[in-house]
């Protein structure tokens, strides 16, 4: 396969959602042209406005371009985008890469790659890490697998996108690469939730504390990016809590099948459920932090 090159190789992107929107801004902005695909147009409207062109389906999308990138919710949005009656593999012509950015399942990867393999078509997941403020800045880490010639001709492309791109090995290593981010991103919510929590009732001025803890060996994404947003009761969403329990439910059949105990990621999956029996589903995954409030009787909200 030859290099992704600006001003030669069109680009299709389907999903343009919270990170999906910058991601394919930065790629625009690195010189590739755009065709692009929503379920809800007005959510692509900055990239029309930038120059993209608008296609009615993910078919017509894949029609339009030589590498397809997908960002989209569940798994279950994945099977509809590629396999559906509009889907991309209905479209897809021989040696057009594939490039599911969502995070999913690793058999559904494996499944796409050898379908699309059948037809002559290059496929690699590459789920993403880094959140809304790591796509905008377009400093994601993006953990890759499938052919390793079909990952270096799309590194141009990657590195508009993020700043630590790892090829993690066969179709699925990707995925599992972002399920070991996700485990551990959960060890790390919980630790800093609870770190807040201790502070608050011990009387600690907390951006003191923070200041003091963010230096050493505590030191953490979540830390730096996430604490400071609950101090100011900010549990909008950069990463919605709904696809977190998503992802960990992910992680947590793909334990199972392996014969693997993870109990620390089944704990902290059962606190985000109480997120979302709460209303919480569309908040940030920040919002932990309510569901450990309300058990302490302190007070994050108002």
């Amino acid at each position: 396969m030859h290099r992704t090159a600006a001003g030669k190789t069109r680009i299709g992107w389907i999903g343009t959602g919270v990170m999906g929107r910058w991601m394919c801004k930065h790629v625009m902005d690195s010189g590739f042209t755009a065709t692009v695909y929503n379920r809800t147009q007005e959510k692509a409207r900055p990239l029309l406005n930038e120059g993209a062109s608008w296609a009615e389906s993910p078919a017509a999308v894949t029609a339009a371009a030589d590498v397809v990138f997908t960002i989209v919710g569940t798994p279950e949005d994945v099977r509809a985008v590629y396999f559906g009656e509009m889907g991309i593999i209905s479209s897809a012509r021989p040696g057009v890469l594939l490039v599911d950015m969502t995070t999913t399942r690793p058999s559904l990867a494996e499944e796409i790659f050898r379908t699309a393999a059948s037809k002559g078509v290059h496929a690699l997941d590459a789920p993403v890490s880094g959140g809304d403020v790591g796509a905008r800045e377009a400093r994601l880490s993006i953990m890759v697998g499938g052919e390793r010639e079909a990952f270096e001709a799309a590194a141009p492309l990657f590195e508009a996108m993020g700043r630590k791109i790892v090829y993690q090995g066969v179709a699925g290593a990707g995925q599992h690469a972002k399920m070991c981010n996700q485990i551990m991103i959960a060890g790390t919510m919980i630790g800093m939730c609870e770190s807040l929590l201790y502070g608050a009732r011990a009387g600690l001025d907390l951006e003191t504390m923070l200041a003091g803890i963010s230096g050493g060996a505590a030191a953490c994404w979540s830390l730096d990016n996430l604490a400071p947003r609950i101090l100011r009761k900010e549990f909008d969403s950069g990463f919605f809590v709904e696809h977190f329990v998503k992802d960990m439910g992910i992680a947590l059949d793909e334990a199972r099948r392996m014969n693997l105990a993870l109990p620390g990621l089944a704990l902290v999956d059962q606190l985000y459920h109480g997120v979302m029996a709460h209303g919480g589903r569309r908040l940030g995954t920040q919002a932990l932090m309510l569901a450990l409030a309300r058990m302490n009787h302190i007070d994050f909200e108002d």
